[in-house]
Formats: structure tokens, sequence, C-alpha cells
């Protein structure tokens, strides 16, 4: 050992212990995870902005087009005439209006953050719940590696939604079912989280009671605004369509349009306003993707219904249940839109305060691979799109690694249900309606777990 070594490292060994104990603090601090989060809005919101390849380009061209043509032509897509979205998700596109037109993309992001916080909100326990901090952290990164593509969709309305759905399932289902409801007629996603809801919990009369009358709500006023059959245009408008280059299926094409196999190549779609791969066998391949899309729904649901008859508690099975729904919606899905990838935050999101709260499995696996897939999905879009498109070799591996990952993490998911302890129910009242695996925190409430705790060990949510 050289001299003096052993003298240094004893002088430095307080300041790295020092410097270890305040980085312990500021990670169990509420008030500085929310400070992560409106920095992290806030540098999502200037990408949105100013970063090259357009990220915000489907909000202040396609969806402002719509209101405008709305506004002005008094023409409505999804009444007046067929449209991609189900009907709800009028309502922020029509709120990001608000104040005129040359304001609509601040104030479709500032809705956003505003969105955000509210779920942030539920999940932090408002501040006083300090079990959950590490899970108010996995969030911010997941944002933060997602990129811009987190607040620039309709989609960047329907996760914060679902996060607030899954945290108030447990208590208060027929609450949450309606925010998930609301959820699903503006993107089709959250069904998958109310499918599992009523596989795994025993309330499950009340929550499909729920869920068909808040639609039946939703249809009678789309149809006394006169949409009529475009009330459902949505299901036939994405059964038609071609496969998206950045779906997990068009990837055998890409790397043959790579190759110079002739007929493959990319091309943009004028219609659906999306560039989709051309080459042999596309066309049954693109056919055959809806149907194997329901069957592994399908197959994934009766695992999860078999896990519920075999004793398995709600804690156990719903966040897992609910990763592998959302996973295989995307996939099995011909459309692989970026921002498919912040639908996977919320099933993460449930399985992380699930374990903190002290029950169900780790989430800690899927947690940090879905973290990779936010941040390979942020290097292919929005900055290195162009390379996508001319399918060039180095980008080809980053997202045959992405899409990998995706079926890697519907494996994980459907091995969690598999291998899901059976116990006796024991987390269930004798109304069949309350469960008590998830503590739903609401602003006013004053009975918050965690809230006196003085510990800054690694929270249960991030523990093996």
């Amino acid at each position: 050992m050289l001299p003096g070594y052993a003298g240094g490292m004893t002088a430095i060994a307080p300041v790295l212990s020092r410097v270890a104990s305040v980085a312990r603090t500021v990670a169990s601090s509420s008030m500085a995870v929310w400070a992560a989060f409106v920095l992290v809005h806030l540098w999502l919101g200037l990408l949105n902005l100013w970063a090259p390849g357009l990220p915000l380009g489907d909000v202040t061209i396609v969806y402002k087009f719509w209101m405008d043509q709305a506004l002005i032509a008094q023409y409505w897509v999804g009444i007046d005439t067929v449209w991609v979205y189900p009907i709800v998700a009028l309502v922020p596109m029509l709120a990001a209006y608000a104040f005129g037109p040359e304001q609509y993309a601040a104030t479709w992001l500032s809705m956003i953050m505003v969105l955000n916080a509210v779920a942030f909100g539920f999940l932090t326990g408002w501040g006083r719940s300090r079990e959950r901090v590490a899970v108010a952290w996995w969030w911010v990164a997941f944002l933060f590696l997602l990129g811009p593509i987190a607040l620039g969709r309709i989609d960047s309305v329907t996760v914060p939604l679902a996060i607030i759905g899954v945290l108030l399932i447990a208590r208060s289902p027929v609450v949450a079912t309606v925010v998930l409801t609301v959820a699903t007629w503006i993107k089709v996603w959250p069904a998958a989280l109310i499918a599992a809801a009523v596989i795994a919990l025993r309330g499950r009369l009340r929550i499909v009671a729920t869920a068909l009358l808040a639609s039946a709500l939703i249809m009678i006023v789309a149809l006394t605004l006169g949409s009529g059959a475009n009330l459902l245009s949505f299901v036939t408008q994405q059964t038609g369509r071609g496969l998206q280059i950045e779906a997990p299926v068009s990837t055998f094409w890409l790397w043959q349009a790579a190759a110079g196999v002739p007929g493959a190549f990319v091309y943009y779609d004028q219609q659906i306003l999306t560039f989709q791969i051309n080459g042999d066998g596309v066309d049954v391949a693109s056919a055959l993707m809806t149907p194997l899309l329901g069957l592994a729904i399908i197959v994934i649901a009766l695992l999860g219904v078999r896990a519920t008859r075999a004793g398995v508690a709600a804690g156990d099975l719903l966040p897992s249940l609910s990763l592998a729904l959302v996973t295989a919606l995307i996939a099995f899905n011909k459309v692989g839109s970026p921002q498919f990838v912040s639908w996977l935050a919320v099933p993460v999101v449930l399985g992380l305060a699930t374990r903190a709260a002290g029950h169900g499995r780790s989430f800690r696996t899927p947690a940090i691979m879905v973290l990779v897939i936010a941040g390979l999905t942020q290097f292919i879009y929005p900055y290195l799109y162009t390379a996508l498109l001319q399918v060039q070799v180095p980008m080809l591996i980053v997202l045959t690694g992405r899409n990998a990952m995706l079926f890697v993490l519907l494996g994980w998911a459907i091995w969690s249900i598999a291998t899901a302890p059976r116990l006796p129910l024991l987390d269930v009242d004798a109304d069949g309606t309350h469960d008590d695996w998830l503590d739903s925190v609401w602003p006013l409430d004053r009975d918050v777990r965690g809230e006196d705790e003085s510990s800054v060990a690694m929270p249960a949510a991030l523990k093996e």
C-alpha cells in the first residue's frame, strides 16, 4: 500500500458518508421528488417546443387542425365524420383551444402537466406518503427517459387518468372504474386495466356495471350530439391499416428493406398519417395481427382467471396481470407508435406501489426493463427518426433490441401470473368489494401510512 493511502482514505470516508446520507435524505424527501417532477416537465416542455424532429407535431398540426375545422367550419371528427379516436378524445383537444389557437401548444403542455400533477399527488399521498416516494422517483425517471413524446400525444391524457384509476381501484372501485372508463373513451388501451380488475378483484360485478353505465352515458351524449354510427368508427378505422414501421411485427421487413430486398421499403400513408412498411407478405401479416392480438389477450385473461380461482390474492395478481395485458397490446399491435410505451408506466406504478404497501411480488425487474425501453424509445423518436426512415442499420439494431425487450417484459409478466402464490383471500372484506392491499390517498385525507415514518432505508417498492 502506498504511503499516505490509508490516511487519505480515512480522511475522505466521513465526506463520502456525509454525501451518502444527504443523498438518502433527498431521495426520501417528498419535496425533492416534487421539485424533480416540475423540472422534468419543464425540460420536456422545452423539448416539445424546440427539439428537432417536431415531437409536438401531432398536437400543433393534427389536433389543432381538427379543432380549427370544428370551431370554424363546424365539422367535427367523430360526429360529422369517422375518426381514429374514441369520442371523448375531443374534450382535451378542445380544452387546449381555451386560450386561442396561438397558445394551443402551450395550453396542451400545461394541461398535461396539471393532469400528471394530480396523478402524482395521488401517488405520493399529496406529499404525505413516505413509502411511495421511491415509486414517484421511478415515474419521474420514466418521463425523463421517454422524452417529449410523454407529453405530446393524446395518450398523455390517458396515462395520468389511468394511474389515478389503478391507485384508487382497491379502496374506491366505483370511482376508479369511472376514471378508467373515461380514459378508455379517450384512447382504448385502459380497457385492459378494467379487464384486469374484473378478473383479479372480488367486486367484479360492480366494476362491470359501473363501466357499462359510464359508457352508456358517454354514448348517449355523443348520440345526442349527432355522432350516429361514427361513434364507433375508431374500431373500423384501426383494423384496415398496414404495418407501422416501429411495430415489432414490422422488424422483419425493415431488415429486408435495409438489405435491399426488392419490394421492401418504407412509405408514408396519407390517410393514416404515419410511416408504414411494404414487402412480400405484409398484407397477410397485417390481416393476422388483429386476431393474434385478440388471441394473446384471451390467453392472458384465462391465465388470470385460473390464478384467481386458485386463490391468488388481488395484490399478487392485479399488477402482473395489468402489465401482461398492456404489454400484449403493444407487442402484438401492428401500430407501434412511440407513445404506446407511456402505457407501461401505469402497471409498473401499480406494482411498485403495491409492493411498497407490503403486498405483491417485487416489481424491480420490470421497472428496470421499462426504463430501458423508455430510453431506447426516446433514442429512436424524435431525434434520430430520420435514420429509421432511411433503414440505417445502427437504428435498426436499437429498434430490434427495444422490440425484443417488450417480449421479454411480457414473458416476465406471464411468468409472474403463473407463479403467483396461491393463498387464502384474506385481503377482501365480507361484502367482497373492499380490499386493503393498496391505500388510496385523497387530497384532504389525514390518516396516511408512512406520514410519520423517519426511516430513510430502501423502500419496499425497490426491494427484492
